[in-house]
């Protein structure tokens, strides 16, 4: 096939090797949360958890497809965020940044890899702590988890976005928690991680997504945020965001020197994939990234929050509509929770009993993953029960 007929045929889940290549950046990016995990002790800094499990990704798709003759991109397809307590998301901090993690924090981490633009993206959430988790912050991790296995359930060929959307905040609301408003879960394709299909995680009047059909051979990132608050997020100083994203749609004549610097290395090295400003030189960074946002050159990502004392957390996963069934591709087990909430809701219920496979393969029920390596193994419904008990700590 030439390189023409390669470009129309858009490369999706009936290719063998798309499939090989959105596994192989799952088992990358569940091996960089575990590493990440083991990580988060109390007194070490954000920017230094944040940096190890950047170059982890770097490290391991870097060692992948050395040889072959078409040079084939691969790296860091979000850069490694750890959000904590009431901040909701995008924390990477810049390397001047003291923040450290303390005994008791509710830690979100939020990170991507892909191996030739095939991309697989997680988060998980994690209470520093030893033993079990209990109280609101045992039901807002569980109430992500929930609505994270319906999703699962629900994002199927023949199903559309809105059933989502409205299942997600249904089981919320079984743990008198929040959906939080503004997360969109996106279709991936190759190259790209925002895909126009969406689902939306609140519906009101201010934000609209055309309705859609999910479809097989499709991609999603499942995007799962629940908060004790009001689920409204704020943002509280600009000058916290330090992810961007090239919006490669816009032209605009830069005047600064430091904005024409860091744009043309923004393009040298991040030309598609979003990044952190810390990968930048930082000095020039600071200046010439406020004239590209401005002209909407750059799309940021910005850290936004909760009300202090509200508990967020967040759960995001990879899956692939194969002919088969849906096959999740990126995860990681909970601590145990005890939750103050269980949940009686018939239909809650009944969508967690779903399968999530179309046809029973070989001896049925599926194997238990292994050490959060195999997110493939490990999207049963089995252990989770509809409370989340059942998980297992791995550390």
């Amino acid at each position: 096939m030439s390189d023409d007929e390669r470009e129309e045929k858009e490369l999706d889940l009936s290719s063998p090797e798309v499939v090989t290549k959105y596994k192989g950046a799952a088992e990358i990016v569940n091996k960089a949360l575990q590493l990440v995990l083991s990580e988060c002790k109390p007194k070490a800094k954000i920017v230094d958890i944040c940096e190890k499990g950047d170059s982890f990704i770097r490290e391991q798709t870097g060692n992948m497809y050395k040889n072959v003759k078409k040079k084939i991109e691969r790296g860091v397809a979000f850069p490694t965020c750890l959000s904590v307590n009431n901040t909701i998301c995008h924390f990477s901090p810049l390397a001047s940044d003291e923040t450290v993690l303390e005994e008791g924090d509710m830690l979100k981490i939020d990170m991507g890899c892909h191996i030739d633009g095939f991309i697989a993206v997680v988060a998980h959430t994690h209470v520093l702590q030893q033993g079990p988790v209990t109280g609101r912050a045992a039901d807002v991790i569980a109430a992500a988890n929930t609505a994270a296995e319906v999703a699962l359930r629900l994002v199927r060929p023949g199903k559309k976005n809105k059933d989502v959307t409205e299942a997600i905040q249904k089981v919320a609301a079984a743990y008198d928690c929040k959906i939080v408003e503004g997360v969109l879960s996106h279709q991936l394709k190759q190259f790209v991680i925002d895909g126009n299909k969406v689902v939306l995680s609140v519906s009101n009047p201010d934000t609209r997504v055309d309705d859609a059909e999910f479809e097989e051979n499709e991609v999603y990132a499942v995007d799962i945020v629940t908060s004790t608050g009001d689920g409204k997020p704020k943002l509280l100083d600009e000058k916290q965001t330090t992810i961007y994203k090239r919006a490669v749609d816009k032209n605009y004549h830069l005047k600064m020197k430091a904005s024409r610097f860091i744009f043309s290395e923004i393009n040298q090295k991040f030309p598609i994939m979003p990044f952190t400003a810390r990968a930048l030189e930082e000095k020039r960074a600071r200046l010439g990234l406020v004239e590209c946002v401005n002209h909407d050159l750059l799309q940021p990502y910005p850290v936004l929050h909760e009300k202090p004392g509200d508990s967020v957390a967040h759960i995001k996963f990879t899956v692939l509509l194969m002919p088969n069934g849906s096959d999740r591709i990126t995860s990681h087990l909970l601590q145990e929770l005890q939750p103050t909430k269980s949940i009686d809701d018939p239909e809650i219920k009944a969508w967690l009993s779903l399968g999530t496979k179309t046809k029973k393969k070989g001896g049925g029920k599926k194997k238990k993953g292994k050490k959060g390596d195999k997110g493939e193994e490990s999207a049963e419904p089995e252990p989770m029960d509809a409370t989340a008990n059942g998980s297992t700590s791995l550390e």
